[in-house]
């Protein structure tokens, strides 16, 4: 990973393209009441009953999050898989579901894995496949029956970002419509608002944070549908200053995990308003084992805001999907300065490449 300056960070697409999301939201969101694509997956979505998310990296926990809120929304059967293993597994991925669609991520539409089981599902298979790109033009669109393309959420940064939470929504969306929300605009635009308020503070805030504290291990800890946000948020950590993170469920955390809590240990909370009463009580126990706290929630209690060593607080009045994509910004933020703090330059993670393309 190639070192880059302090006086060069200004110039970063990925901060920049970090900090940009509740303006691109907004506009993709808004393109969509127009989109012609979106409208028909709307139709055919009303006469599914099966879903299957695919993607590869972030675009699979982008999936695995997808699936966790079309189930809790709409009641149908929704899992998701890596596309690897359709392409290596099918017999244990694809079986007799009625009324299948297959919904098939990937930001490029280039990446070879993705392409392939687009293949598969559609040609070989004859399961029904809706794409979901920042690319419009891409072999992704080209291969699926539909695809829904956000070129205004694509960027020029390696890290998916702004892109990831983007399709997040546009998913999330299409399954409010299926099942009738009113007002189904106003369902995203209180989070959107509420974060566009904060970005600058949260940025500042978490560049403080880094700034003062080493850390050994980097732990996100979280429950239902924010656990596929939780591995996201390891991941842009991961990606972005080349340090080791993990994600867990919050209670699995107490069975083994936490004999690695230390004050070097930063242990970032997901906390969802479902489970709020028992993910606090863990975290609450890992404050006490000597841990350096993160909580990210959308109204946090007081003993949540005295054991926190940094808080990120949305308020906003949204139903709790619709926080799924407001909570995986604060760990871009963390990935991004620890990166900087490293010397390392986030805009070109060590060994990644912007898309990966098999032979």
């Amino acid at each position: 990973m190639r070192h880059v300056s302090n006086s060069s960070v200004g110039n970063s697409y990925t901060v920049s393209e970090i900090l940009s999301q509740p303006e691109i939201w907004r506009a993709c969101l808004h393109d969509l009441s127009n989109d012609g694509a979106f409208q028909a997956a709307k139709t055919i979505a009303e006469s599914r009953k099966s879903w299957l998310f695919v993607g590869c990296g972030t675009s699979f926990y982008l999936a695995e999050a997808a699936a966790s809120c079309w189930k809790l929304l709409t009641g149908q059967s929704a899992r998701a898989v890596p596309a690897s293993e359709i392409l290596l597994f099918p017999q244990l991925v694809l079986g007799a579901e009625p009324d299948l669609e297959a919904v098939i991520i990937s930001r490029s539409g280039r990446t070879s894995e993705a392409v392939r089981a687009a293949e598969l599902l559609s040609h070989k298979c004859k399961i029904p496949t809706l794409g979901i790109t920042c690319a419009p033009e891409s072999e992704l669109a080209k291969t699926c029956n539909l695809t829904i393309a956000l070129s205004k959420a694509d960027e020029e940064s390696m890290v998916m970002t702004r892109s990831f939470t983007s399709m997040l929504l546009t998913l999330q969306r299409l399954a409010f419509e299926v099942v009738g929300t009113r007002n189904v605009s106003s369902v995203f635009e209180s989070a959107t608002t509420g974060l566009a308020s904060k970005m600058e503070g949260w940025n500042s805030r978490t560049a403080d944070f880094v700034s003062q504290r080493p850390f050994e291990d980097y732990v996100y800890l979280a429950q239902g549908p924010f656990f596929p946000i939780a591995r996201e948020a390891a991941l842009k950590v991961t990606e972005m200053s080349h340090s080791y993170a993990q994600a867990y469920h919050t209670l699995e955390f107490r069975h083994g995990p936490k004999s690695i809590v230390a004050p070097q240990t930063c242990i970032a909370f997901l906390l969802s308003e479902t489970g709020m009463q028992a993910e606090t009580e863990v975290l609450l126990e890992m404050k006490d084992l000597g841990g350096t706290i993160i909580a990210i929630c959308n109204r946090a209690s007081d003993a949540v805001r005295q054991s926190s060593d940094l808080l990120f607080e949305l308020e906003a009045d949204a139903p709790e999907p619709a926080l799924l994509a407001p909570f995986v910004v604060p760990a871009q933020m963390l990935g991004y300065q620890t990166g900087v703090k490293k010397g390392f330059n986030p805009d070109e993670p060590k060994n990644l490449t912007r898309v990966v393309i098999l032979d």
